[in-house]
Parts: C-alpha cells; structure tokens; sequence
C-alpha cells in the first residue's frame, strides 16, 4: 500500500500519516506549509518512514510528481475557517476546488485504486433534521463551506465520467492534539485552552447552549484508513459520533470562569451526524468518549501555551466582516 496525503503536515493529516505508518503504508506527504506544521511528522521523515514533499496541490507538476506509484490518495489539503473565506473567497476556490481538480486528475492519471476525500459537514448549513443523514440538502453559508462541497461534487464528478473510485467523508467537529493555534479565530477548543493557560474566562457565543457533534482526531483517522480499504466506491459518509454535547457541558468539563460573547449569524444551533451508513456499510465506530478527549486536551494543555488569546474585543473586530456579510441584514 502506498499512500499520498495531501496536508500530511496539518492537524487531522499528520494524524492519518501517523496510523498510516503504523499500518505498513508507505507514506508520502504533500503539503505547502501554509497552514501544516513539519514538526507533526518530522520523527517519521527523519526515520525513512514518511517521504515530504513540498508544495501546492493547485501546482499540477508537483501534484502529478508526489503521485507517482501511489495506490491510496487521501485529500486533506484544504485552507479552513470561516471568516478568511468571506473576506478571500477566490483564495479559498484555488485551494479547495481548483486544488481539487488538480489531485483529482493526477489520480486518475495514476490509476489509483482508491480516492479519499475529507468534505466538511458544514455543507449543511443549517439542516432540518438532527441527527442529520447524507441525504439532507446542502445549504453551505460560507464560502469554505460552498467550497469543500464543491470538491466534494469534483471527485464525484470524477468517478462519475472517469471512473475514479472515490468516498468522500463529511467529518463533524474535529478535535484533538496538534489543532492549529496561530491564526484566525477558529476551533472552539483551541480558544478555549488558551484562555486557560493564561488566567481569562473563556469566551462562550451566545448562551452556550448550543451543542456539536464533537469527533476525536484518532477516530477521524481510523475512518480514513477504514475508507480506503473497504471494498465501496462512490459513496458519502458522515463522520461523527452521533452524540452532541452544548459548549457549556465543554466548559464545565475544562474549568474555568466563563464570558459570553453575541451569537454569530450562520451557525447551527446544533450538529448532529446520523453515522447509520458509515458504521453499517464500514464497521466504524468512534472509539474516544468526549470525556475522555477533553481530559486528553488537558493533558495535552501546554500545547496551547503560545496561542492567540482572544477576549470579547479581539473576537468582535476579527469576526465583524462575519456579522456584516452573513447577518440578517446583509
């Protein structure tokens, strides 16, 4: 089995190339650093276990280079958040829907046997149903959410007209070690923390009732691996745990005083996967409780010692433009 993982260096993908490796894959990394961290996979370069390469999945020499030999493509490589995408959408349509098409057709030039895409549960906007299922309309609210679907619909595409086989994994609120602390506000947890370590409540949006389907990294990665080895093609499947727990149970379980800060236009008062398909058509089930990962983010807590440390000002400028172009008069 030889693997390429596009983003390898990032939070979710230095953990696939993490089991990965452990798995017997022979491992190559394609990322430009603009948002993935080297150290995440480091040891495993070092070591002859990991090949890098650096560079941009729009760059189709490099892409067509880092594909050689592979027999398994999973496509993490994506910029994220929320507000940079109102403020750059073309930035994050060159990312996440032109890098798309370009990994997508060195795969097929390559023949790989499989094509794992990592699509983002917020392609469902603000769903009807909870728990919601892959069935459910897509009403993206963002442009990082119009453009994960799109890549989403690229490699569906690709199946459809060149035969690509391809599944494609719509993830719910990933967390874990290594999330990504520089940068925009972003990742619930990652504020959290900071906060944390440096003696400030954290910052709750809204009353803090509203609640997510919060999904441990290590999981995440098992059900990339699951993906890729099963024997289904053309096929969507949420990954998430099925259970939803408010902000307020999170900040109760980290401890601390707490702020609340405005609602933001936009956002589900809850997410909610309906995982019947991915635990009946793959066998996969989370295997981390939500206790267990916030007490691992604990123990984990000095990561975050150099993080931004947001409070309700910082918060309100950096998610104005959020407001201005996603409110209700907008």
């Amino acid at each position: 089995m030889r693997a390429l993982v596009t983003g390898g260096c990032g939070f979710i993908g230095s953990h696939l190339v993490d089991l990965l490796v452990a798995k017997g894959y022979h491992v190559r990394i394609l990322d430009d650093l603009s948002t993935g961290n080297s150290e995440n996979v480091a040891a495993l370069v070092r070591d002859g276990k990991a090949e890098f390469v650096q560079g941009r999945v729009q760059d189709a020499a490099v892409v067509a280079y880092a594909m050689e030999g592979r027999s398994h493509v999973f496509h993490l490589a994506a910029l994220a958040d929320i507000v940079p995408s109102i403020d750059s959408p073309l930035t994050y349509f060159d990312s996440n829907v032109n890098g798309t098409v370009v990994v997508a057709e060195a795969a097929r030039n390559a023949k790989v046997e499989k094509f794992v895409y990592a699509a983002s549960s917020s392609c469902y906007g603000i769903p009807d149903e909870y728990p919601t299922d892959e069935g459910a309309e897509i009403r993206p609210q963002y442009p990082y959410a119009l453009t994960k679907w799109l890549g989403e619909e690229t490699i569906r595409h690709w199946g459809q007209v060149y035969g690509l086989p391809w599944i494609s994994l719509r993830l719910f609120n990933v967390y874990g070690p290594r999330s990504r602390t520089a940068g925009t506000y972003g990742a619930v947890f990652g504020v959290f923390l900071a906060q944390k370590l440096a003696g400030v409540p954290m910052t709750v949006v809204g009353d803090g009732e509203q609640s997510r389907d919060f999904t441990y990294v290590s999981d995440i990665a098992t059900a990339f691996l699951e993906a890729a080895e099963s024997p289904h093609a053309s096929r969507i499947f949420n990954v998430g745990t099925g259970v939803a727990h408010s902000i307020n149970e999170l900040t109760s379980l980290l401890g601390g005083d707490v702020i609340n800060v405005p609602k933001r236009p936009g956002e589900p008062d809850m997410t909610l996967a309906d995982t019947t398909e991915i635990r009946r058509e793959l066998g996969w089930s989370p295997g981390v409780t939500f206790q267990d990962g916030v007490q691992i983010m604990l123990d984990n807590i000095e990561f975050w010692r150099n993080a931004p440390v947001w409070n309700p000002d910082s918060i309100a400028e950096a998610t104005q433009v959020w407001f201005q172009k996603l409110g209700p008069n907008a």
